[in-house]
């Protein structure tokens, strides 16, 4: 008898599972930076609604919405998702399309545009929301106000018809801006295109761009131009009145200059010989292969001996690495801290004082850890500052004795003095002014801060370089730099130009299995700095970009699944880097002491003393060295 009741208390305990799953609202239609809150009836089999049963929500389209555990869904990109939610092993979906918000604000790229009877000249507006998003694709309605002295059409292309002037207007939206135009009169009787280089070799970029030639012979410049080139394997693109070519195989091309009529030049290119015999070799290994390791640093300490700081990902510890002698790290300790994630690791430039951040504590009061390297072999903890980072630090930044903190609660720059490490205060916040926003990471260099805002792309700071009246604590806006697949995660400078790395990581995934990451590396050319622009990008095939580090005209990328990859960035840089073969060296961080077993998934990197350092999700440190040799024909 008592086996038998024993028997109906367990089975009453065993829930029931749904027969139907109703997704409340079925559909939506949201605008950009709008939410939406669904939820999930499970019904059983006799009709009733279930109730205690847990739920699981999922969208595919990460960069086009995201949804919480709770099932609120943040619109962020225009396009159409599927939201997906599980209940007892039962799915449902419901459908949300999103729409951008109208046109707030037309502005044109140039202020004015003079342009030679008989030529052309391209204007250019960018489009932005209330919410100072950039519109891509936008269909803009151009009219001229004078059609004898300039027409337009749809494109934006203006077309001098008779000396004098007149106004250019673009529309969307109920908005409109308007564009000064000067017609003057044309001196070239001819044209000619001109390069920069003539021994061209494929990945090499050339600069092309054309010039009138008047009665008296004198040269006319000016002159914009839109450019092809044909056939297939290279590729041209518009840089103010410059078409910028390069070309990824060798062979025979036309290069087409079109301004009011055509001028052509063929051009030979030659295949690059390999300039350098370079490979990736393993030094040493600090393996961890019971725990995912998360950021890292590498730093000489006080002591004279050298260290690597170690994060951890879904786990509560940070370890200490000796790394004095690289080919043999040792475990010095591992500091134990209130936290679900320590993502990043950064060190003072005294190195006597290291900045950890918390992300899942069980207090939910997060924020930075302070500790004393006083015995860098056994950090101490000296301080925690939480009040105004509450809900968690993902990266942080130190420059002097501010600590730039990117804060999940607000989504904003929090500026923390540490002069006083024992009693550490805010000093500074800046954030995007919108509701909806993701600040994931903050580099500072030369008085810039580069802050990766997610689906906001990559916002440029005046934190003291002076040119735009920033302070450290009181930053002021520079510009900002979008692009339509969003998941801006990280940003290094280097020279001219800003890398920006994507992080795609797949939906529902498992850190205990191979992860299929995507996104990669934006090359932006910032001698504008005040309008930047994207002219290459670093794609590796069947992997996903993460942290960057630079140096030496060196690019190194913690590629995850990708390995570690190394890749040429001197020169001016156009078009597809990988294509281009401009990868020296690659290294794929796994072995048998893994917690996924033939499955890399490199962090980052940090130079230092000569090696290269890396952290890799599911094995632990990593210490390379890159070997190259220049190859002499």
């Amino acid at each position: 008898m008592k086996m038998l009741l024993l028997f109906c208390v367990v089975m009453q305990q065993v829930p029931a599972m749904p027969d139907t799953l109703v997704v409340e609202p079925p559909s939506a239609i949201l605008n950009v930076g709008a939410t939406q809150q669904f939820t999930a009836r499970a019904i059983g089999a006799d009709g009733h609604e279930l109730e205690g049963l847990s739920s699981s929500w999922f969208i595919r389209e990460a960069h086009v919405a995201t949804i919480s555990s709770s099932g609120l869904l943040t619109a962020h990109a225009p396009g159409t998702v599927r939201v997906a939610v599980v209940v007892g092993g039962r799915p449902a979906y419901a459908t949300v399309e999103i729409v951008q918000l109208p046109v707030h604000e037309l502005r044109p790229v140039m202020p004015s545009v003079t342009v030679y009877e008989g030529l052309r000249v391209p204007v250019k507006v960018v489009a932005r929301t209330e919410l100072g998003d950039v519109v891509h694709d936008l269909e803009l309605d151009f009219r001229s106000a004078n059609r004898r002295i300039a027409r337009v059409d749809a494109q934006g292309l203006v077309s001098g018809r008779a000396p004098g002037q007149t106004v250019i207007t673009a529309r969307a939206d109920g908005r409109q801006t308007d564009i000064p135009v000067e017609v003057v009169a044309n001196p070239a009787v001819g044209y000619q295109i001109a390069q920069n280089r003539v021994n061209i070799r494929h990945g090499d970029v050339v600069r092309f761009r054309v010039f009138g030639v008047a009665r008296d012979g004198a040269q006319v410049d000016g002159i914009y131009a839109r450019w092809q080139v044909s056939p297939d394997g290279a590729a041209i693109v518009s840089d103010g009145s410059d078409g910028v070519f390069v070309a990824q195989k060798e062979g025979t091309y036309t290069v087409t200059a079109t301004m009011g009529e055509d001028v052509h030049k063929s051009i030979v290119v030659a295949a690059e010989p390999r300039r350098y015999n370079a490979r990736l070799e393993k030094v040493g290994r600090g393996p961890a292969d019971t725990h995912h390791s998360g950021d890292m640093w590498v730093f000489e300490g006080t002591d004279g001996r050298d260290y690597a700081y170690v994060g951890t990902y879904l786990h509560d510890w940070m370890t200490v690495w000796d790394v004095t002698d690289p080919a043999a790290p040792v475990l010095t300790d591992s500091l134990q801290l209130d936290a679900r994630r320590i993502n990043d690791v950064k060190i003072h430039g005294s190195n006597r004082l290291a900045v950890v951040t918390r992300e899942g504590a069980s207090s939910r009061r997060n924020g930075i850890v302070i500790l004393d390297l006083n015995n860098p072999a056994q950090p101490s903890i000296l301080s925690e500052y939480t009040d105004t980072v509450t809900g968690g630090v993902h990266n942080v930044w130190i420059e002097g004795d501010l600590v730039y903190a990117c804060h999940n609660g607000t989504n904003d720059l929090h500026i923390i003095d540490i002069a006083d490490p024992a009693y550490p205060r805010e000093v500074g916040r800046w954030g995007l002014e919108k509701r909806t926003k993701t600040l994931h990471d903050v580099i500072v260099q030369d008085g810039y801060a580069y802050l990766s805002y997610w689906n906001d792309g990559v916002v440029t700071l005046d934190v003291g370089a002076g040119t735009h009246g920033g302070t450290p604590v009181q930053p002021a806006w520079v510009s900002s730099f979008s692009y339509p697949e969003g998941h801006t995660h990280v940003a290094w400078r280097h020279g001219r130009y800003l890398f920006v790395g994507d992080e795609i990581w797949p939906p529902g995934f498992d850190a205990d299995s191979p992860i299929e990451a995507t996104g990669y590396v934006h090359v932006l050319d910032m001698t504008d700095i005040d309008h930047p622009q994207e002219v290459a990008r670093y794609e590796v095939p069947g992997a996903g970009a993460h942290n960057l580090w630079a140096d030496q005209d060196r690019l190194y990328v913690g590629y995850y699944q990708g390995g570690l990859r190394v890749l040429d960035i001197s020169g001016e840089l156009s078009g597809d880097l990988y294509l281009q073969g401009r990868e020296l060296a690659h290294f794929l961080t796994t072995d048998n002491r893994t917690m996924v077993p033939g499955w890399p998934m490199a962090w980052g990197a940090q130079l230092f003393k000569g090696h290269i350092y890396t952290s890799d999700l599911n094995s632990g440190l990593w210490v390379l060295r890159l070997e190259e040799a220049l190859v002499v024909p």
